[in-house]
Formats: C-alpha cells, sequence, structure tokens
C-alpha cells in the first residue's frame, strides 16, 4: 500500500500554494465585482434621467408624460442627439451624451441631466429630475449578475447551455439581436441585451436570482 512520508514539508507547502491561489482569485473576483457594481449604477441613474427627459418636455405642452426608463424617452433622447432611437441607453447614447456635453461646454459625464436636456431643448435647464428609477433596472440587474455569474462576463454554465455575465441561451442571445457566443461579448454589450431583454420580459427569464 501506498505510504505518505509525514515528516516531508511537500504536501503542506502544496497545500499553502493551492490555498494561497484560491484567496487571490477570490480577491481578483472581488475587486471585479465592485467595479462592475459602479458602473451598473451610473448606468441605472442614466436610465432614469433619460425616461424622465420627455416626462418634463410633455408636461410643459400640456401632452401625457412618457415616464419609462427605456422606449420613448430614451428614444427622444437619442433622436435629439442625432444617433439611431433604439430605445435603450447603451454605450452608443452614453458616448454620444458625452460628445454632446463637451461640445457645449457642459459637465462631461455621460449622464443626461437637467443642463444637457435643457441644451437638448427636451426640458428647461434647472429643472430638478429625479436620479432614481422606480423600476431600479440597475440595482435589479446588478443582483442578477451577482447571483448568476458572480459578475463575470465570461462564465459559462457547466452543462455549457447559459453563457456571460447574465447567463444568456444562444437562442435567446439571437432573439435580442446578438450574434456569436454571449460570453464572448463585451460586457457593455451583455449590460445592453439584459437591459434590453429585462425592459422586455421583466425578471421571468432569471426565475432563481431576480
Amino acid at each position: 500500500m501506498p505510504t505518505t512520508d509525514l515528516s516531508s514539508p511537500h504536501p503542506w507547502l502544496a497545500s499553502r500554494r493551492r490555498s494561497r491561489t484560491r484567496r487571490a482569485e477570490a480577491m481578483r473576483r472581488l475587486r471585479r465585482m465592485r467595479g462592475r457594481r459602479a458602473g451598473i449604477a451610473v448606468l441605472g441613474a442614466s436610465l432614469a434621467l433619460a425616461g424622465g427627459a420627455l416626462a418634463a418636455s410633455s408636461s410643459s405642452s400640456g401632452g401625457t408624460a412618457a415616464s419609462s426608463a427605456r422606449g420613448s424617452g430614451v428614444a427622444a433622447l437619442q433622436r435629439a442627439l442625432g444617433i439611431p432611437a433604439d430605445g435603450i441607453y447603451g454605450p452608443q447614447t452614453r458616448g454620444a451624451v458625452r460628445a454632446f456635453q463637451r461640445a457645449h461646454g457642459l459637465i462631461v459625464d455621460g449622464i443626461a441631466g437637467p443642463q444637457t436636456l435643457g441644451a437638448l431643448g427636451l426640458g428647461a435647464a434647472g429643472t430638478t429630475v429625479s436620479t432614481r428609477s422606480t423600476s431600479s433596472a440597475g440595482s435589479v440587474l446588478e443582483r442578477i449578475a451577482v447571483c448568476e455569474s458572480g459578475g463575470n462576463p465570461s462564465a459559462v454554465s457547466r452543462d455549457g447551455r447559459y453563457r456571460g455575465k447574465y447567463q444568456f441561451s444562444r437562442a435567446t442571445w439571437r432573439a435580442l439581436g446578438g450574434s456569436g457566443d454571449p460570453a464572448g461579448a463585451p460586457e457593455s454589450v451583455q449590460d445592453a441585451m439584459a437591459a434590453k431583454l429585462l425592459a422586455a420580459r421583466g425578471t421571468s427569464p432569471w426565475p432563481s436570482c431576480a
């Protein structure tokens, strides 16, 4: 029968190396999650602000306010910026907002706040717009991502069926307009697709994590 030399330090050293590796990987995951949480918080605030833009404009003209954080409010912002109006406040819209702010001497933060909306003609400058979305889309997506994949954009389920930060199936990914492997897509694209899916179907695609 095989025996172990209890006096040898090698098993203990190997165990210590494995333990240190696990701790280092856990710290890297924690740092990544913290960075992503900050990004999602900005996305949630941007969604709320863009959704309130049309409400401010419509109420001043006596029309019906559209308060959705996705859809006509964001589309109105996109049309004012001169970009395709898909109703999603994603990286392209945020970049266009930043470019507009830079060109007009505004604070460049990528968020469609009161001054930016006023300059675009979507609301009076100085109008107070809530920075909290009633749907808390950013917080919901953050919880789903952490639950589904630990916030890892390249995560793949054991059976290979669910992929990426939000564990999309390939069929769902294609239905949303995605191409290729969800786990290989940029994180910003995965965030935009998840926001699109959340707006269309609520939390039902993630029954265990919503």
